[in-house]
């Protein structure tokens, strides 16, 4: 996600600190991934296993989510969704970093005293996690791992010390008047608010935007802080939440080793003498890499330079071939082990009202199986339409060389299925299904092809991974925070009644419900929008009788059209970085894709028997 950003600024070189952070990163996701295996293991075989796995390996994931997120600060490498900055002119844009910068590093400072409430808390009531290890002791990380982002969010606000000086006076300032506002502090949060809103515009991270506004909130409402922390902490230990980097972890692995020249030299083999086989080969390659790298733009930068070339090779007009690579980019959102598939259902199930639990990460990778091929379909089907036919250059079906490309590609291509027995096939939880995932991808990459070594390359790509894995915890994190705000205020409950009162077809409430969500899919990104959203509809789902794994799917696959959706859509970003086309020209490219998908999301909105027809 955020790890594929261009970085208007060079991150601060830091030497040998940089070794020790990727050392750190590269011991918590080992353990990550050999705590629930072994614990399988143990289960199977009769054997007790270490007392308190589930409950340490909840709080590694919070450990790396603070130590990647750090280690994001360090590099510029945050999401940030405002592109503003780069229509500014160089004294402009430094000017815009620095009070994005200090606005950031202030509310940094903030959730660091919030978090460190909520550590003294816990060390008064003094509970063991286990084998003697306190629960406070383990928390601490969320307050020094704030105060370490505010602290690399300032020095990289600006190039100069003059301009960091700027940025942490500007910090303090926020600081002091949080502590002793001039007016009472009800009346202070729609300035506070605008504000942040400033620092948004001028490029302050998504974090900072959602961190803020909850802080603004619960501080103007007169309420602990500490519940923001709280919230971070209960969302960061989730039991199911592990599955989310470790899955992160398989895709990074391949994404840096050669599987992805295998797989396109594959898909290209078996499809590509088909009539606008370079379009089906461009869907189904992007499709296998998104569903294992989460939608996080590692599929534009790893696919786009093997996938462009073959395109142009086909004749196809570069305007066309830039709006299908940047489509297709999103593919596989939908399925099997997708990040956003887990996360929704997990927030989805804390949020319903009639009970969580129903909703299972296995039913909506079930439910989203055949409008996930319907969208690759569609786009495999306009990118057919536009190879010219009198290209001359389709290709004989040569049997030698697809057997071939399967053979050299057949441990990738078991990836999936190994991945889809241990979900379904009941060998192993979800957390456990990630880690043999993970696993895989990296004996793959190490030891049967030997591209990668695991001393080498092992903490680049471990650090590559937390990095963005660390960005998007600290996102729901913070979002979670502020999503309780909004229950607490019962926005959803009043939101429930205003739309049942005046909305009386569950057919209208679904029109309604697809042109809010691309809205949001305008202005947010995926992670964000799942966390603060989702909580808002699952409700509105339930009052009006829509299956909630259509509801899920639903909003997924908005979602996904919102990576192509001006004015923050993530592949228009990926796609003008990648390909240096201007950002206008992408968009244009992008548009045609984008109402083609839309008549597919209309089909899966309308036809609900898509997504439950395989349902118990």
């Amino acid at each position: 996600m955020s790890a594929a950003l261009p970085k208007e600024i060079e991150p601060v070189s830091e030497g040998r600190f940089v070794v020790v952070e990727r050392a750190m990163l590269s011991l918590v996701m080992t353990a990550m991934v050999l705590l629930p295996l072994s614990e399988a293991v143990f289960r199977r075989t009769g054997i007790n296993g270490l007392p308190g796995a589930g409950p340490f390996l909840q709080h590694l994931t919070l450990i790396l989510g603070m130590l990647g997120g750090a280690y994001a600060a360090g590099r510029a490498r945050l999401l940030a969704l405002s592109p503003l900055t780069q229509w500014l002119s160089e004294s402009a844009a430094e000017r815009a970093r620095i009070i994005a910068g200090g606005v950031a590093g202030a509310i940094a400072i903030w959730l660091a005293w919030g978090a460190w409430l909520l550590v003294q808390s816990e060390r008064e009531a003094g509970t063991i996690l286990a084998l003697g290890v306190r629960v406070w002791v383990l928390q601490a990380v969320l307050p020094l791992g704030f105060l370490a982002i505010a602290w690399r969010l300032l020095r990289g606000a600006s190039t100069s010390w003059r301009g960091r000086a700027l940025a942490l006076s500007l910090a303090l300032a926020g600081v002091a008047l949080g502590l002793w506002p001039p007016l009472p502090a009800a009346q202070l949060v729609w300035p506070a608010l605008a504000a942040l809103l400033v620092a948004t515009l001028l490029g302050a991270p998504v974090f900072a935007t959602l961190g803020g506004a909850a802080l603004i909130l619960f501080w103007g409402a007169d309420q602990p802080i500490a519940s923001i922390s709280l919230s971070h902490y209960s969302l960061s230990t989730n039991a199911t939440l592990p599955a989310l980097p470790l899955f992160t972890l398989a895709g990074y692995w391949l994404a840096e080793g050669g599987a992805s020249r295998r797989l396109v030299r594959v898909f290209q083999a078996w499809f590509g003498p088909l009539r606008g086989g370079p379009a089906i080969v461009t869907a189904l390659a992007c499709a296998f890499f998104t569903s294992f790298t989460g939608a996080s733009g590692v599929t534009i930068l790893a696919l786009g330079g093997l996938l462009m070339p073959v395109l142009i090779g086909a004749r196809y007009p570069e305007r066309s071939a830039l709006g299908l690579l940047t489509s297709a980019g999103s593919l596989g959102l939908l399925f099997p082990p997708c990040l956003p598939v887990i996360l929704y259902s997990v927030v989805a199930n804390a949020n319903s009202m009639s009970g969580g639990g129903s909703l299972t990460m296995q039913k909506m990778f079930m439910g989203g199986a055949i409008p996930g091929a319907l969208m690759v379909l569609l786009t495999a089907w306009w990118g057919a339409r536009q190879q010219p036919r009198e290209s001359g250059l389709r290709l004989r079906f040569d049997r030698r060389e697809a057997f071939s490309a399967a053979a050299a590609a057949k441990w990738e291509l078991l990836l999936p299925l190994i991945t889809l027995v241990a979900l379904f096939g009941g060998f192993a939880t979800p957390v456990e299904a990630a880690a043999l995932t993970a696993l895989y991808a990296i004996a793959i990459e190490t030891l049967v092809h030997r591209e990668l070594s695991i001393w080498r390359d092992g903490p680049r790509v471990f650090g590559e991974c937390a990095l963005v894995v660390g960005g998007v915890l600290l996102i729901l994190g913070v979002a979670l925070g502020f999503t309780n705000y909004l229950v607490d205020a019962q926005v959803a409950i009043n939101t429930v009644d205003w739309m049942t009162a005046n909305v009386h077809s569950k057919w209208v409430f679904l029109l309604l419900l697809n042109l809010v969500l691309l809205v949001v899919g305008c202005l947010m990104d995926i992670y964000s929008a799942i966390v603060v959203v989702v909580p808002l509809i699952v409700p509105l789902g339930e009052a009006y009788g829509v299956d909630p794994v259509h509801l899920g799917i639903i909003f997924l696959v908005n979602l996904e059209l919102g990576f192509l959706t001006p004015p923050v859509g993530m592949n228009l970003f990926l796609a003008s970085y990648r390909f240096s086309k201007p950002m206008p020209e992408v968009i244009r490219a992008v548009l045609p894709m984008l109402f083609v998908l839309l008549g597919g999301m209309l089909a899966i909105t309308y036809l609900p028997w898509l997504t439950t027809w395989c349902l118990p």
